[in-house]
């Protein structure tokens, strides 16, 4: 089985929701954590125009990967500028660092 991994960069508003969304889609697991950066939007009025976002990483089957992506845009979009972004990267292997063990399909 191939897997991707889903790196989702949002708001911090939309995260309660994107937890939610992640729970009924029966995702097994996610990491969070708080991130400060700039792309298409910065905060002009700081001198370092950074903004704090917060960034998801999910570690997911490949044949799920588009799917999951997009619901998340949906949960995530306000149309205004700073959204975030959402990216699929390929995976070619995980394994869990206890047992030492490849993760297979239903092994994750």
């Amino acid at each position: 089985m191939s897997f991707a991994k889903i790196t989702a960069i949002v708001r911090p508003a939309a995260v309660s929701n994107i937890e939610d969304l992640l729970h009924k889609e029966g995702i097994p697991g996610m990491s969070i954590g708080h991130v400060k950066g700039y792309g298409d939007y910065a905060d002009f009025y700081r001198n370092d125009w950074m903004v704090s976002h917060v960034r998801i990483e999910i570690f997911i089957p490949e044949s799920k990967a588009e799917s999951v992506a997009e619901k998340i845009m949906n949960v995530a979009h306000t149309g205004l500028e700073g959204d975030g972004l959402v990216a699929i990267s390929p995976v070619t292997a995980i394994y869990h660092i206890r047992s030492k063990k490849r993760c297979i399909e239903n092994t994750c």
